[in-house]
C-alpha cells in the first residue's frame, strides 16, 4: 500500500469522526487532563501522572522500523536497536490504531514541528486520544514556523497515531510481533515507517516514547541533506561561541550545560548544518529521581515554581506524590526513571532562537567507573571520531539486577537506540564537520578517580566545572600535554585552578599495579567491542588505529 492510501484512511478518520479537537489551546489541554482524571495537580501547580509498570520507560524490543526496499539499505539492521517490521504488519497496526481512535468519544490533533532552523523544520502531526500526550507535544515540540513553506520538509511532514492505553490482540500478531518470556505475543508496538512518514504508538503510555520516536525520525532523514543530528546539549557564550556536550544518562550533560554564564539552546537533541547548530525541540524532559534543589535549582524551579497551573503545564511522570499534593523526588519505588516535561522557556539563561553558529568546542562526557581515565583529555579528529563511534560510559552496580561490578557500556554516538542508519553515515559526516570548522574536542571524565567505584571517589563537580570552563575558554589550548600510550589521547599536564596531580589518574591510585591492570582491562574491552560491532565494516583505518587496545 502506498502513502496516499495510508493517509486516505487517516483523512477519512479525521473527516468522519464526530469530535476531533484540532490544536486546542494549552490551557484547555491542561483543563481536560485534570477534569477527565488523567492528571492531578500538585501543591506547586505541576501536573502529576502515572503510567502502568510496563510503561515507565521506553520499550526498545517493541520499537520497530518498517523494512521497505526504498530505505532498507540505509538502516543498520545489525544494531539491536533496529528491529524490522514487515509492511503487512505495519498495515495491520495502522488499521488497529485507526479503529481504536474511531471508537473514542473524542481525540486530539496537534500540529507542531521539529527543528529551530526553518530550513529543515519537520512538520509533525500527532493524533491521540490523550490530552496529556497532546500537551506533551505542546511542551516538547516547536510551534509551526510561519515560513514552513521554505523548509525542505514543507510537504513531507510526519504523522503519529498514539493510543497509549489501548492494547493489541496478541493472538492476531503471533509470529509478527515479539514473543514475551511467558510465551505470549506482546500487546504493545511502537513502529516507524520512514518511507510513508507515519509512526504508530499502541500500548506504551511512557510520554518519552513520542519524543524519542521523532528524534529517531530526524536522525534518519537529516544525513541525506548533509545535516548531522546529535544527542547532546548545547549552549552559547557571551561572545557567541557555541559548545556541545554529548553524554549518556548519568554523565552530567544537563548539569554541566546549565551555566549561568552561557545561554542554553537545548539539553538533548540538535542538528548541525551548513549554518551551525539548531535545537530540534521546544522543551526539556528531565530526570527527577534524586533531583537536588540546591545543585540543580534551574530545573527544580522550572518544574515546581511556575505560576497558576492553567498556564503551567509541566508534567511530572511516575513521581511519588502523596494525597495532599506534596511529592518526594528521592523515592524510587515507582521507578528510577521519573521524569518532568516542560517548555524550555521555563528555564533562565535560554536563547530564544535555539540556534547558534558552528561549535568551537565539543565535550564528550563519560562516567568512567573504572577510575582510569583522566578528568580531561584532548582528542584529535580521528580520536574524536573513534570516541564518538564508541560512546563509552559505565553501568554502575545497582542500576540493574545482577550488576555487582561496574560494567563497560558502549552506545554509539552517545545514543545508539535513536540512530538507525549505517554508522558511517554519521561518523564520516561528523569528521568532515570537525575538520571544516576546526572544532576542539575534549573527553571529560565525570566518573571516578583514585580507584573504581567502591574504592575511589566521584570526580568533584567543582573540579569538573573548572576543567569545562578551561576547555571552553581555550585555557587548555596553551598548556603542555603528554600522550597516553594506552588510550592514545593527549592529557594536559597542568590546568589553571586545578591540582596537577589529579590530571594524571595514576597519581590518584595508591596501588599503581592495580591501576595498570584496570586500565589495560578497559582498553581490551574497547578493542573487543570494536571488533564485534565494526570489525566487518569499512571504518576509516586512521580511526581504527585510535581504538584503545589496538
Amino acid at each position: 500500500m502506498k502513502s496516499s492510501q495510508f493517509f486516505g484512511k487517516i483523512d477519512n478518520l479525521l473527516k468522519t469522526h464526530q469530535k476531533v479537537e484540532f490544536n486546542v489551546s494549552r490551557e484547555e489541554l491542561i483543563f481536560h487532563a485534570v477534569t477527565r482524571g488523567k492528571a492531578l495537580i500538585t501543591v506547586t501547580g505541576t501536573l502529576a501522572t502515572w503510567t502502568p509498570v510496563e510503561s515507565t520507560g521506553r520499550s526498545p524490543k517493541d520499537t520497530l522500523i518498517v523494512k521497505r526496499p526504498e530505505s532498507e539499505t540505509k538502516i543498520d539492521w545489525t544494531s539491536p536497536a533496529c528491529n524490522p517490521c514487515t509492511p503487512e504488519t505495519f498495515e495491520m497496526l495502522l488499521d488497529d490504531a485507526i479503529e481504536f481512535l474511531s471508537k473514542k468519544q473524542s481525540f486530539y490533533v496537534t500540529d507542531r514541528a521539529l527543528g529551530a532552523d526553518p530550513a529543515y523544520a519537520l512538520p509533525c502531526r500527532t493524533i491521540t486520544d490523550r490530552s496529556l500526550v497532546a500537551l506533551f507535544t505542546d511542551n516538547m515540540f516547536r510551534p509551526m514556523p510561519k515560513d514552513i513553506g521554505k523548509s525542505m520538509f514543507a510537504d513531507k511532514g510526519f504523522t503519529i497515531l498514539a493510543v497509549p492505553y489501548n492494547k493489541l490482540d496478541p493472538a492476531k500478531y503471533v509470529g509478527r510481533l515479539r514473543k514475551l518470556p511467558s510465551g505470549k505475543t506482546t500487546d504493545m508496538a511502537i513502529v516507524m515507517d520512514f518511507d510513508n512518514r507515519i509512526g504508530i504508538v499502541i500500548g506504551s503510555a511512557y510520554l518519552g516514547t513520542v519524543k524519542k520516536m521523532m528524534f529517531t525520525v530526524m536522525n534518519y532523514y537529516l544525513p541525506d541533506a548533509n545535516i548531522l543530528p546529535l544527542h547532546c546539549s548545547a549552549n552559547e557564550g557571551p561572545k557567541g561561541d557555541c559548545a556541545l556536550l554529548l553524554g549518556l544518562s548519568g554523565t552530567g550533560k544537563t548539569t554541566l550545560s546549565a551555566d549561568p554564564e552561557r545561554a542554553l539552546l537545548g539539553d538533548d537533541e540538535h542538528g548541525w548544518d551548513e549554518h551551525g547548530i539548531a535545537n530540534f525541540e521546544n522543551g526539556c524532559y528531565a530526570k527527577l529521581i534524586n533531583l537536588n534543589r540546591e545543585k540543580e535549582p534551574d530545573i527544580y524551579n522550572a518544574v515546581f515554581h511556575q505560576a497558576h497551573h492553567l498556564k503551567h503545564g509541566a508534567i511530572i511522570e511516575n513521581t511519588m506524590v502523596f494525597p495532599d499534593g506534596t511529592f518526594d523526588l528521592f523515592d524510587g519505588r515507582l521507578t528510577e526513571n521519573s521524569r518532568a516535561g516542560f517548555p524550555l522557556s521555563f528555564l533562565p539563561h535560554v536563547k530564544d532562537s535555539a540556534t547558534s553558529g558552528h561549535p568551537t568546542t565539543i565535550l564528550f562526557l563519560t562516567a568512567d567507573a573504572n577510575g582510569v581515565l583522566p578528568p580531561v583529555a584532548k582528542l584529535n579528529k580521528e580520536q574524536a571520531m573513534l570516541w564518538y563511534l564508541m560512546g563509552y560510559t559505565s553501568k554502575l552496580a545497582g542500576t540493574e539486577t545482577g550488576v555487582k561490578d561496574p560494567e563497560t557500556t558502549f552506545s554509539r554516538f552517545f545514543g545508539e537506540p535513536f540512530f538507525p542508519r549505517n554508522p558511517n553515515d554519521y561518523i564520516n559526516l561528523f569528521g568532515e564537520k570537525l575538520e571544516k570548522h576546526h572544532v576542539r574536542v575534549y573527553l571529560v571524565n565525570t566518573g571516578w578517580s583514585g580507584g573504581p567505584v567502591g574504592k575511589g571517589k566521584r570526580m568533584d563537580i567543582t573540579v569538573t566545572r573548572r576543567l569545562v570552563s578551561a576547555a571552553l575558554s581555550e585555557e587548555l589550548g596553551t598548556v603542555e600535554y603528554r600522550e597516553d600510550p594506552l588510550f592514545h589521547f593527549s592529557v594536559p599536564v597542568t590546568c589553571p585552578g586545578v591540582d596537577p596531580n589529579i590530571l594524571n589518574p595514576q597519581n590518584t591510585w595508591e596501588d599503581k599495579e592495580a591501576f595498570h591492570y584496570r586500565a589495560e582491562k578497559l582498553a581490551e574491552e574497547f578493542s573487543r567491542h570494536f571488533d564485534r560491532a565494526y570489525g566487518l565494516r569499512s571504518i576509516n583505518p586512521a580511526v581504527v588505529k585510535q581504538c584503545p587496545g589496538k
